[in-house]
């Protein structure tokens, strides 16, 4: 009876984790999973994964996807850019204080994972800018990402939609 169950269990794992490559506007059954769930990373070579990946919804235009990325290898890792279907263009950001005005830029040099540590993709900090998006992101959507990594293999994994509210910031071009 156990194997029974255990086997059921890995079966519907692994049919889980194969549906987390497509792009779903809509939510799904499967996306009342929580975020980390949905982390998935395709390559372990890389020792490279998300905790918790999660785009802010928006009706259009732009938004931020957020994560906690951990390295579980002995050197640092960088991570140099972005891809997702949702959005045309991505860039790795940074939120910086600027004659007293909290401003985003783009990160010069990527996000550093230090080695067997993590770096924190969040509102208000560092965070992944999609640009461009065309597509409504509502809670529970189901975002695929990859994100390249210098000298190693990339990263893809599922961020799901989420409404955050925050510190009201506004990921809109001409607001401060």
């Amino acid at each position: 009876m156990y194997v029974r169950h255990a086997l059921a269990l890995a079966c519907a794992v692994v049919a889980l984790t194969a549906c987390a490559g497509t792009y779903s506007p809509e939510p799904s059954p499967a996306a009342t999973t929580t975020a980390s769930a949905a982390a998935a990373p395709s390559s372990a070579a890389t020792g490279l994964t998300i905790t918790d990946p999660w785009v802010k919804t928006t009706k259009k235009g732009m938004t931020a996807a957020f994560g906690t990325l951990v390295n579980n290898t002995g050197a640092p890792i960088t991570i140099t850019a972005g891809s997702s279907p949702l959005s045309p263009t991505i860039e790795l950001h940074e939120v910086v204080e600027d004659g007293g005005k909290m401003i985003m830029r783009p990160k010069q040099g990527g996000f550093v994972v230090p080695a067997h540590g993590t770096h924190q993709l969040q509102p208000g900090g560092d965070h992944i800018m999609l640009m461009g998006v065309t597509e409504e992101v509502r809670p529970g959507a189901r975002i695929p990402f990859t994100l390249q990594v210098k000298d190693g293999e990339p990263l893809e994994f599922t961020a799901v939609g989420k409404d955050f509210a925050g510190g009201e910031e506004d990921y809109q071009p001409g607001h401060k």
